[in-house]
């Protein structure tokens, strides 16, 4: 079975190394990310073959389900022996598709004891801030993350969907060890991020990496490349991230153990420049046609 050890590894704050392929946990719940999947025995199926493949990133929250992707994974795979379960704190669940963001230092504390609690951990490798919360200075929500991290019950601190702003705010009250913004082929948003935490040697984890938009269709430049290498669009397109940057740690998410093996192959895609620069090309023109 394909690995993804060809897709390199990345030092997390410089000393938790991970392969840069790792495998994202939302999508082992039900729909709208509330409730149990449809298909109990399959998410749990799919969570223990994570290992066989060499990914051992797992990124997850408390707001999948809520609770439900940290109580699965804890299930298939406690006491986690050479993984790195990273979990995120901050939004609150009000029903499917609802993420609502607090920073109440109170709250954030409630979302790292409990996932610790539920996880079975006495530390978490990477906890990250999963909104800056609207409902108090972001830092005042940084100091809190910052004592927890003294305390010793996060290890490395990580933030998502932020601003370089932010980034640098963060960096005064605790090392930002990885940065999680939307990236993928089609959306570009986050260029100027990216290109700090490159500067900066901080992991980007985007997320929505399969997200492939108009180049889905048939005849597309991604559709055209992966016809000829033989691999599906969304391996090209984890291809194209981990190609992109050094620092690229894509987490494609799955409840299904065939989706998570056609994902891994895209470690052992490796694009020649011309094929990553036409890809580059239509994902950029791509996504310039989604922003006007």
């Amino acid at each position: 079975m394909a690995g993804v050890q060809a897709s390199g590894t990345f030092a997390l704050g410089g000393d938790l190394t991970v392969h840069r392929l790792g495998f994202g946990a939302m999508r082992i719940t039900g729909a709208g990310i509330w409730g149990d999947p449809p298909d109990r025995a399959k998410a749990l199926a799919t969570l223990r073959a994570v290992p066989g493949l060499g990914i051992d990133l797992i990124d997850t929250a408390d707001s999948y389900g809520p609770f439900v992707s940290e109580d699965l994974i804890r299930e298939a795979l406690h006491p986690y022996d050479g993984l790195v379960i990273a979990t995120k704190g901050g939004l609150t669940r009000h029903g499917p598709d609802i993420w609502r963001p607090v920073g109440n230092p109170d709250y954030l504390r409630q979302c790292v004891l409990m996932s610790l609690r539920r996880l079975g951990l006495e530390r978490i490798d990477l906890w990250q801030l999963h909104r800056i919360g609207p409902d108090c200075p972001r830092e005042v929500q940084f100091e809190a993350i910052a004592r927890m991290r003294d305390e010793g019950l996060i290890h490395h601190v990580g933030l998502s969907e932020v601003s370089v702003e932010d980034i640098e705010v963060a960096q005064r009250y605790f090392p930002v060890a990885s940065v999680q913004n939307r990236y993928n082929l089609v959306d570009r948003t986050s260029e100027a991020v990216l290109a700090h935490c490159e500067r900066h040697g901080i992991g980007f984890i985007p997320w929505a990496p399969l997200d492939k938009g108009a180049l889905a269709g048939p005849g597309s430049t991604l559709e055209t490349v992966a016809s000829r290498l033989g691999a599906s669009g969304g391996a090209v397109a984890l291809a194209w991230l981990l190609k992109r940057s050094s620092v690229m740690l894509p987490i494609p998410g799955t409840g299904d153990p065939d989706h998570l093996a056609q994902n891994a192959a895209g470690a052992d895609i490796t694009l020649g420049d011309e094929d990553f620069e036409a890809l580059d090309r239509a994902g950029r023109e791509a996504w310039r046609t989604a922003s006007t």
